[in-house]
């Protein structure tokens, strides 16, 4: 794997260590970082100094609650993320910003997944007497003593300085004690997000514990992992053990440390999912230093290769923080799964290995990031999301199906849809082609026609409903039986729709033009639940009528819509990328559709029980650039442009719902690129008004894309394109190397208001 920093690939040697450090929370001292390592960035210099992990730990608007991002240290993409935990948060980003106590340090966790998950292994150094229950034992936290940035995380509390920083699969850590005869660190080993099934941890010498815990069950889902872990200390302690519950596992023990004459205590944690010597070989190869500012550096040095993927000039420096934060939280996930010799724990209970060189991924939030995270991925780092795909496959080829959702080693079935499908085609499409790709083709169509298939894991299944969905063209809205449970059969259609055609998309590049064909007639199955009564996409029942009442239902009460997986009718109509001109004509034309697009946008986040726009949530992400298929590309303008200054911010609070892993801070990267990838599957890129003056896109293995603007304003007058004057609404995200924007504060101007001017149409 190779990463680019600007023009110069460096090995995977340095990219591998990141730890998680950024800008310093108000109040915060700097810390051991001089200023001039962090200067501001203008088109030049360190993107680290402008990305904030506190941005997204606050909260994100009434409909969603806590944006659940963590600011602890990690490496891109990696194994470890070593992060503080805090009372209120279960889920999956362990800490909230209003939170005013620690309970834990732990090794594992997710950005923004909206479910508990992860948090495994905290430990928590305590500066003298243990609490009788030490697993309720808690730190203050003060934010004026709090300091965090890409790679590295450090906070005083208590007297305790604890210092974090990362490797992929490793961490280091450093805790500062007063000078007393007794410090203790407490090991909450069965202390996770979610309920340990198993739990156990053994002294392997007077500085090394070892151990597991068995937990999991994301999001209530029947599947549980085990994750391996070996923790080192470079001075002797001693351990104690704390009681076991009657029925559960043993929760943890308490080291204790004579910190009078050296006050510091280093640790470094190793972790694996394949057992613990797995966890000793990833310790043994990638935690080459007991400093944590020197593992620091290396992180910091890996995260400003990943950033400088993307490089902007001009704008605020608010602007820049927004941005690169984002850029961060993109490159979070999905996590490493296999350890340094390439070993991973398969879904089918047994131990793989990948190819020299490649790596296994998994935590992937396919309904959430297939959208326009796993598109930016796969143009920056093709390599890496070759590696994605070929992961989904190995999975599919153990369990028997596509995941939707995979979590460690598990199926999870979160959300509805087939979002692999799309994932993989995007891959196919943005990317250098480093996967099987007829292998996927074959796997891909297997999910979406063989009903009867194995169950992976003896309960999930790629396309729950998918034999109605054959015969009917639609997923009805009350199916439950033996094999699946639909409540979402809208939602699901529309899904299996736009992986339809992502399954064709694929098949046609492959030269399988039967299987390219089937598959675009059926992506086509969005238009069975329009209702020319009520001119929405609506549910239906195994015979086919539609719900009695309204076509937005009772939304009284703040919910979705029965018929529709987070949202209601007014926000999935919109939701059929793959056939947007078609769309447009069903719903009266250009001008019938801008009215129902400008009453939509009354407002940018109304959560599931209002017929308005829900920019916290991802099946309407993209409706913005549906203006840019309508004659109006000045309105989409308007509205990418009033998301963006109104729901995200260099802020805790700054990002409009939980982010998802990276889907909707990948939106704002998009957005500010002036740039969307609106139809899975493709090369198109809609366009809108880009943020800053300056941006070049490093795109391995082709040419820069150089992105300008000049003149000042919202909109845009004219746009050349590789020299030549355009007109187009889009462009290719692969064969156009520069787009120079002239901008204009005018609301209405004439460009790309043209019939010809809008987004394509795909026979």
């Amino acid at each position: 794997m190779r990463v680019r920093i600007g023009r110069v690939a460096v090995s995977g040697a340095v990219a591998v260590a990141v730890v998680m450090a950024g800008v310093v929370a108000p109040g915060a001292a700097q810390g051991w970082v001089g200023a001039d390592r962090w200067a501001a960035r203008d088109g030049g210099g360190d993107p680290t100094a402008d990305v904030d992990p506190f941005v997204g730990t606050g909260e994100g608007g009434r409909w969603v609650g806590r944006i659940d991002t963590f600011p602890g240290a990690s490496a891109p993409f990696g194994m470890v993320q070593w992060s503080p935990d805090t009372p209120s948060r279960p889920d999956g980003g362990g800490y909230a910003y209003g939170d005013r106590q620690i309970t834990g340090f732990s090794l594992t966790h997710l950005s923004g997944p909206g479910c508990p998950a992860d948090g495994d292994v905290p430990v928590l150094p305590l500066p003298g007497a243990v609490p009788a229950k030490p697993q309720s034992a808690r730190l203050p936290l003060d934010h004026g003593q709090e300091t965090a940035r890409p790679g590295y995380y450090a906070v005083t509390a208590d007297g305790v300085r604890t210092e974090l920083s990362v490797t992929t699969r490793t961490g280091t850590a450093q805790f500062t004690y007063p000078r007393r005869a007794s410090a203790a660190l407490l090991v909450n080993v069965a202390g996770g997000a979610t309920a340990s099934t198993r739990a156990t941890v053994r002294v392997v010498n007077d500085r090394e514990l070892a151990g597991q815990v068995t937990s999991g069950h994301f999001c209530s889902t029947p599947h549980a992992s085990t994750l391996h872990f070996v923790l080192r200390f470079d001075r002797s302690f001693r351990a104690s053990w704390w009681r076991a519950s009657a029925h559960g596992p043993v929760p943890g023990t308490t080291l204790t440390f004579d910190t009078r004459r050296e006050p510091r205590v280093r640790m470094q944690a190793g972790v694996s999912w394949v057992g613990e010597e797995g966890a000793r070989a990833n310790l043994d190869a990638e935690a080459g230093s007991w400093n944590v500012r020197t593992v620091a550096d290396r992180a910091r040095a890996a995260w400003r290769a990943a950033l400088e993927a993307i490089s902007v000039g001009g704008g605020s420096r608010a602007q820049r923080r927004v941005f690169y934060t984002a850029l961060y939280h993109s490159f979070l996930h999905p996590d490493t799964f296999s350890d340094v010799d390439g070993r991973y724990s398969g879904f089918d209970g047994r131990i793989h290995r990948v190819a020299p060189g490649h790596v296994q991924y998994t935590n992937i939030s396919g309904w959430d990031v297939y959208r326009c995270q796993v598109p930016l991925l796969a143009l920056l780092f093709p390599g890496r999301a070759d590696d994605l795909a070929t992961s989904l496959l190995a999975d599919a080829d153990q369990g028997g199906w596509l995941p939707k959702w995979p979590y460690a080693d598990g199926y999870t079935g979160v959300m509805n849809g087939d979002p692999a499908d799309s994932m993989i085609a995007e891959i196919s499409a943005l990317g250098d082609g480093g996967f099987d790709a007829a292998h996927a083709l074959r796997l891909m169509v297997h999910g979406a026609e063989d009903t009867g298939g194995p169950r992976g894991q003896g309960w999930y299944t790629e396309r729950p409903g998918e034999d109605q969905y054959l015969r009917l063209g639609y997923v009805p809205n009350d199916r439950q039986d033996s094999t699946s449970h639909v409540h979402n059969g809208a939602s699901t259609t529309l899904e299996y729709a736009v992986a339809d055609f992502a399954v064709s998309r694929l098949a046609a590049a492959l030269g399988d033009g039967d299987t390219a064909g089937r598959f675009r007639h059926r992506a086509r199955n969005w238009r069975r639940l329009y209702d020319p009564a009520t001119r929405y996409l609506r549910p239906r029942d195994p015979g086919g009528a539609f719900p009695p009442g309204s076509a937005l239902g009772d939304l009284r009460d703040g919910q979705a819509q029965d018929g529709f997986q987070e949202g209601n009718a007014a926000q999935y109509l919109w939701m059929v990328p793959q056939d947007l001109p078609a769309l447009v004509r069903l719903l009266g034309g250009p001008s019938a559709t801008n009215g129902r697009l400008d009453r939509y946008f009354d407002e940018l986040n109304a959560g599931p029980g209002r017929p308005y726009h829900w920019q916290g949530n991802e099946p309407g992400i993209g409706t913005p650039w549906l203006y840019d298929g309508t004659g109006r590309p000045a309105r989409a303008q308007s509205v990418v442009r009033a998301i963006m200054e109104q729901l995200y911010a260099d802020t805790p609070d700054g990002e409009p719902g939980n982010d998802d892993l990276g889907a909707l801070s990948s939106w704002y990267v998009w957005a500010a690129l002036g740039l969307y990838p609106e139809t899975p599957g493709t090369t198109t890129l809609a366009l809108s008004t880009p943020l800053f003056p300056r941006a070049v896109v490093h795109r391995p293995g082709r040419d820069d894309l150089i992105i300008i603007t000049h003149g000042s304003g919202d909109h845009i007058a004219a746009l050349t394109s590789d020299g030549r004057d355009s007109r187009r609404t889009w462009t290719d995200a692969l064969t156009t190397d520069s787009l120079d924007f002239g901008l204009t504060p005018e609301t209405s101007p004439s460009w790309g208001t043209g019939p010809s001017d809008g987004l394509p149409e795909y026979p």
